[in-house]
């Protein structure tokens, strides 16, 4: 009678996506766009032991640019570099941030409290970008390691990016290479703090992606 009586069948195991190659790839790039804000701090010094030249900065005003020295042409070069680095970073934390949110889902077997859109919508809208990023992957850790702590690196690299995104305002962003020369030779410390902000994001970041890669692939490692 018993013989009908089907045994029960065990849950199919979360179908996870691989993370370490997407781990390695942010931390490499995050490492490179912080020795390249680093570089931009030298050369920020550099600009700032020369003194502005006699003829004034380079943007004279009214459309006019003087031509550059070669410390200032070589400035041009690494915010060059530093800024293609950035952007590799930014596309290499993208792209793994939304992999352990999709993993995070289906080890939880719940809907994220942040929608997919935010992982990149969430950078750019004012206001949300305060706090989104930050909550999209204090959740994947919390779905993929439950009853832990959140690393204390998350909130160090929060808190550090937020400084240095609000102490750059009209400084890395707004203002172009030229004028931000023009800070060195004027108000470098202005430029260094929010460098040193940038630099230590990047390094605290490296330990939050190397967190939450690490609890995903016990998940993945696991029969």
């Amino acid at each position: 009678m018993n013989d009908h009586i089907a045994p029960p069948t065990a849950a199919p195991a979360p179908a996870l996506q691989p993370v370490r190659a997407a781990g390695i790839a942010t931390m490499t790039a995050l490492a490179l766009a912080g020795l390249g804000w680093a570089a931009r701090g030298v050369w920020q010094i550099r600009l700032a032991m020369a003194g502005e030249p006699a003829s004034g900065p380079p943007d004279q005003g009214g459309g006019v640019h003087r031509p550059l020295t070669s410390l200032e042409d070589s400035y041009h070069l690494v915010t060059t570099v530093s800024g293609f680095a950035a952007a590799v970073c930014a596309i290499a934390f993208l792209v793994w941030t939304g992999r352990v949110r999709d993993n995070a889902r289906e080890l939880s077997g719940t809907r994220p409290r942040y929608s997919g859109l935010w992982v990149y919508f969430g950078w750019v809208v004012p206001v949300v970008n305060l706090w989104f990023p930050r909550g999209i992957i204090a959740d994947a850790y919390r779905a993929s390691a439950p009853g832990e702590r959140l690393p204390r690196s998350l909130n160090v690299w929060w808190g550090l990016w937020l400084i240095g995104m609000l102490s750059g305002v009209g400084l890395m962003y707004g203002d172009n290479t030229d004028e931000i020369i023009a800070r060195a030779y004027a108000h470098v410390w202005q430029l260094l703090a929010s460098d040193a902000a940038v630099v230590g994001a990047a390094v605290a970041g490296i330990f939050v992606v190397r967190a939450v890669t690490a609890v995903q692939e016990r998940h993945l490692d696991e029969p």
